[in-house]
């Protein structure tokens, strides 16, 4: 079964027994009272697997309202993760970005099964492109452009790569977008796939984009790493490409990893196949549609 759009039946979950969702390999059980958490469910985890009813979850969340005056007074809300509250309150219209952020938390500080690397996750014909990036590199839009023009998402946030196989799990979730990134993807792509807005946050104007249901659909369908790429946007720029050597490609994906630290050994030996087996690329653009020609060339080619 997959989660019906039924905002009302959401919020209804929402506020009793939890909206149990598949999301990726991870059962989540989410409790919100807070109506915009059930109309942003609706809107971008519509058509989500749901788990069997015997199905081990994985994390219980809740987002609420803080007690005392915060209820009324410039209304708040609260992220708790099997009742630990990891994170100061935030203003209630950025109640879903904050579940959002919480879930990327939950997973990068459990899921040591994998080694985790902050990066956008693409693919074609089960190979994907893996796209590190510090915050304000660009990945995310160009994540989003290429999942646009018909590549698969696996991830916005984290690649999770399998220690033994390399293979990468999809977890495909809401492609978060920031500032002039909005607007950008307003114009290149589906304007009705893209949330409303949010502004003053931590990271300035947030919105994210809905996933395609195709991804959704082949979320359980890994793939293999077929490159790196580490994007850069800078407008007015042009389009470059150069490659990158395998150790500084190491070095630059165990500085974006997770769970590296963690993983010790094996998370070295896991970086230094990927590096080996990947070739890596800085990518520079400041036009979406040339950015997305190089990677349709390079996986064209076989290489990266």
């Amino acid at each position: 079964m997959r989660l019906d759009p039924d905002r009302r039946q959401i919020g209804q979950r929402l506020r009793h027994t939890g909206l149990r969702i598949r999301i990726g390999p991870f059962s989540v059980n989410l409790q919100s009272p807070l109506d915009k958490v059930a109309e942003m469910m609706a809107f971008f985890y519509r058509g989500y697997p749901l788990p069997e009813p015997d199905t081990f979850t994985d994390f219980f969340i809740r987002i609420e309202r803080p007690a005392g005056l915060r209820r009324w007074l410039r209304p708040q809300s609260v992220f708790a993760f099997d009742g630990f509250r990891p994170f100061k309150p935030l203003p209630r219209d950025q109640a879903f970005a904050m579940f959002e952020w919480g879930l990327n938390w939950c997973i990068a500080t459990n899921a040591h099964r994998y080694l985790i690397i902050h990066a956008a996750v693409v693919a074609k014909a089960g190979r994907a492109l893996i796209l590190p990036g510090e915050p304000g590199a660009g990945k995310s839009t160009l994540c989003a452009a290429l999942v646009s023009r018909g590549w698969r998402l696996l991830s916005d946030e984290m690649a999770l790569i399998d220690p033994g196989s390399l293979a990468i799990t999809p977890i495909p979730r809401p492609i978060g977008l920031k500032n002039e990134s909005i607007a950008i993807m307003q114009a290149f792509g589906d304007r009705q796939d893209i949330g409303p807005p949010v502004a003053d946050t931590a990271k300035g104007t947030v919105a994210h984009m809905r996933p395609p249901a195709d991804s959704i659909r082949n979320a359980d369908r890994v793939a293999t790493p077929a490159g790196i790429l580490f994007p850069a946007y800078a407008a007015g720029t042009g389009t470059r490409l150069q490659r990158v050597t395998r150790p500084a490609a190491l070095a630059r994906t165990a500085e974006q990893s997770f769970n590296y630290h963690i993983l010790g050994a094996d998370g070295f030996a896991t970086l230094r196949r990927l590096a080996t087996t990947c070739p890596a690329y800085d990518l520079g653009y400041s036009q979406l549609d040339s950015a997305i020609a190089h990677c349709d060339d390079l996986l064209a080619r076989g290489a990266p």
